[in-house]
């Protein structure tokens, strides 16, 4: 990571085994710590670290409150949180739910401690974290949702978002390539040298032109578009 800081993080999962494997794992690194971990969403809700997390790490199915339910709960009051869901598998309603509330990242829970750590310290640095099979769902997802009425062809739709893509400004397509990479707003400012509210800008007249509601989307646009030529090797 950037720094030497320790994370604080937060666990929430039903599963008491797994829970416990998790905080173990992250207890026995050296760049996290567990403040505390709860068997619930609803525990949790009733017991809010102060100060927030750096990272919250939650079980995408619980009974009652899912990890959905209180990643939409919590992050208009953990702006700076980082909230990664845990889960066996995904689907594309509780995937582009969890994209529209702000989520970092997803983690499968059958996924090695190496490639865990080695994810969640890349969502501490502003990276996007989703396996292979998240993306796919996910583009498929923009494609359908793409496609303006039951008459048009996927190639019509393709040939159109082909159009959007040229249209873009070279900052804009410079931008929407780092964001395919996983690189956060600062890490771009320093890569083309402007300032971080200049990325944002950017960012936003993407989203707007591509139609698109986060950076996960306009990652997975680009992957699924092949717009960079880097993509093709990916």
């Amino acid at each position: 990571m950037a720094n030497s800081k320790v994370v604080k993080a937060v666990v929430v999962d039903d599963h008491p085994l797994f829970r416990r494997g998790v905080v173990e794992l992250l207890n026995e690194s050296a760049q996290f710590e567990v403040i505390k971990s709860f068997g619930s969403a609803e525990e949790l809700l009733k017991s809010l670290p102060t100060p927030p997390p750096d990272l919250i790490l939650l079980d995408l199915q619980m009974p009652k409150i899912t990890g959905v339910d209180a990643l939409k709960k919590l992050r208009p009051q953990w702006v700076e949180t980082k909230f990664v869901i845990l889960t066996f598998s995904m689907d594309s309603k509780n995937l582009m739910d969890a994209i529209s509330y702000g989520v970092d990242g997803f983690l499968l829970k059958d996924s090695s401690s190496e490639q865990i750590l080695s994810q969640l310290i890349s969502v501490m640095q502003g990276k996007i974290t989703i396996n292979e099979s998240g993306i796919t769902l996910l583009a498929e997802t923009i494609r359908t949702q793409g496609i303006p009425s039951e008459k048009s062809s996927l190639s019509d739709n393709s040939t159109k978002q082909n159009t959007i893509f040229d249209d873009l400004t070279e900052r804009e397509k410079q931008t929407l390539e780092l964001i395919s990479k996983g690189l956060s707003n600062k890490l771009i400012a320093r890569e083309l040298g402007i300032s971080d509210g200049t990325v944002k800008v950017y960012v936003k007249s993407l989203l707007r032109k591509l139609e698109l509601n986060s950076r996960l989307e306009l990652a997975a646009w680009s992957h699924t578009h092949h717009a960079f030529s880097s993509d093709e090797n990916a």
